[in-house]
């Protein structure tokens, strides 16, 4: 891929130390702290830095080095050479005390490595990593990882195995006791039912046939979301449908999102329109029938036996739900409405978590402005629903910065609850993809399925490192809708098409994809 202009600059400013060919480093005496944890002891130029220790297989340690940048000091380390090189920087650790910890690091990233990653390793359990995403315009991203150290000693490893001119940076390591992870790897599989009932067929990645809920189940994914239309005109989305899919849903052991759309269809940043039934209602009317159909779902849902465990009161609501009268124009209408379902979901089940959700996911002044009005009229809420998409919603710096936000301004949760991402830009039915073109895509993801999956994995990466382990993951948004001629995207036209099937989780062959194995991994 391209040099971007960061590495364009360290390609004229390699520091001269760089082209020296390397004697052998010692490795580092060994402590039980992390020691020059920002690289700002030996100032710029230096291939190992005080504290590290520096390989190479290929004799290329001075493809490592301190220079002049630093994320909040003076310094950061790169990897960097003019020609193709694989190195590590390391520190080894003794005297720990033995159980979970966390390591965080400020990283940025070229793209296009074969491999550059953050571990620990050695620790007497399972070495752990996390890749390092391309990183926009040189911007910072906070990564972690955790293990489990057994034996009282670590290595903190910082690794890139790269093409010629490639670089990463890293800064401002922190080494902690306690462990971060996911708790929600989910998929939105709503249009599941419609797309089988068409005749959809799904396979593992080996080309067993399969259910695509047991092949989703078994490649770790944990959560199933499931939309709700009041009164659909193909008779999907609607009450029955969601009973009869969260049977399957809970029988696969996995938990229940609920996403109320108060709607017929679609509702969304650009329409929330009410469905047909509560048409003429006074805001009045509106809040009951939020509070009565809200109640209605979810108790029938405990009734049989699948109790949601989250839901959403609305769908995108940037803009507000159940227009005119619950507009952001009226926010104090608005927050009437949002309270009626909270309240008919607490009503249900005390332990159901109520989320609200913006498509907004890198937009933390929009995001604020929303959640405060929310916060100054009352309405009750457990978790911080938005949704991203990298092609639509900024670079994942921008992610990071809204989740880490809000999550502590509001001392609540945040789940990134629609993402998804291409792995062809060709076609699988006559409808052109709302994603089909490659000047759509973020850089240093390619419309590839390994494209597909470094984008999915440094999604969850950004929400696993949010602090506080306030980061309970992510939703993939319809991961089972492959293009199925009868399955489209207007419920009132039977010939409308799909545009999304080329960010499904099954391939055109009805393979699953390899980006779904991230839900094992976290």
């Amino acid at each position: 891929m391209a040099i971007s202009a960061l590495g364009a600059l360290l390609l004229t400013a390699l520091p001269a130390h760089a082209q020296a060919q390397p004697a052998a480093t010692p490795r580092a005496k060994a402590a039980a702290t992390l020691t020059n944890a920002g690289f700002e002891t030996d100032g710029t130029g230096t291939s190992t830095p005080s504290g590290w220790s520096t390989y190479s297989a290929g004799g290329q340690n001075t493809a490592s080095f301190t220079e002049a940048g630093g994320y909040s000091g003076s310094h950061r380390l790169t990897h960097w050479s003019a020609s193709a090189y694989k190195v590590e920087t390391y520190q080894y650790l003794t005297g720990l005390t033995d159980g979970n910890y966390t390591l965080s690091a400020r990283v940025r990233s070229s793209g296009g490595q074969n491999a550059t990653y953050i571990a620990l390793r050695g620790c007497g359990s399972t070495e752990q990593r996390t890749d390092l995403p391309p990183t926009a315009n040189g911007q910072w991203i906070r990564l972690v990882t955790s293990v489990n150290v057994r034996g009282g000693a670590c290595t903190i490893s910082l690794n890139s195995d790269a093409h010629a001119g490639e670089w990463a940076n890293f800064d401002d390591l922190t080494l902690t006791p306690g462990a971060t992870g996911l708790s929600v790897k989910g998929g939105d599989v709503s249009t599941l039912a419609k797309n089988e009932a068409f005749g959809a067929t799904y396979r593992t990645a080996d080309g067993t046939s399969g259910n695509a809920l047991g092949v989703l189940r078994g490649a770790g994914m944990n959560y199933a979301r499931l939309k709700v239309w009041v009164n659909p005109a193909d008779g999907y989305n609607d009450k029955k449908n969601v009973l009869a899919m969260a049977t399957r849903i809970k029988a696969q052991g996995m938990k229940l999102l609920v996403d109320f759309h108060y709607s017929d269809r679609w509702a969304d940043p650009g329409q929330q329109n009410k469905p047909a039934a509560w048409a003429s209602h006074s805001y009045s009317q509106l809040r009951t029938d939020v509070y009565n159909h809200t109640f209605d779902v979810l108790n029938a849902l405990k009734a049989q036996g699948t109790t949601a465990d989250m839901v959403q009161i609305g769908n995108e609501t940037n803009a507000g739900m159940l227009w005119p009268e619950g507009s952001t124009d009226n926010w104090t209408q608005l927050a009437g409405l949002l309270t009626s379902g909270a309240q008919a979901a607490k009503a249900v089940a005390s332990s159901t978590k109520v989320a609200l959700h913006l498509a907004k996911g890198g937009d933390n002044a929009g995001t604020r402005w929303w959640f405060d009005q929310a916060v100054a009229r009352g309405v009750p809420f457990d978790v911080i629903a938005l949704s991203y998409y990298g092609y639509w919603h900024g670079p994942l710096s921008d992610l990071q910065t809204n989740l880490d936000d809000v999550s502590a301004r509001y001392g609540k949760p945040v789940l990134v609850a629609e993402t998804a991402y291409a792995h062809t830009l060709a076609n699988d039915d006559f409808l052109a993809n709302n994603v089909s073109s490659a000047g759509q895509l973020p850089a240093g993801y390619p419309a590839t399925p390994a494209g597909q999956a470094a984008n999915l994995r440094d999604v969850m990466n950004v929400v696993e490192a949010v602090p506080g382990g306030r980061g309970l993951g992510i939703v993939y948004w319809e991961p089972a809708w492959t293009a199925v001629r009868g399955s489209g995207w207007d419920p009132q036209d039977p010939a409308s098409g799909n545009a999304w099937e080329n960010q499904a989780l099954f391939g055109y062959d009805d393979r699953l994809l390899p980006a779904a194995g991230w839900f094992g991994h976290r």
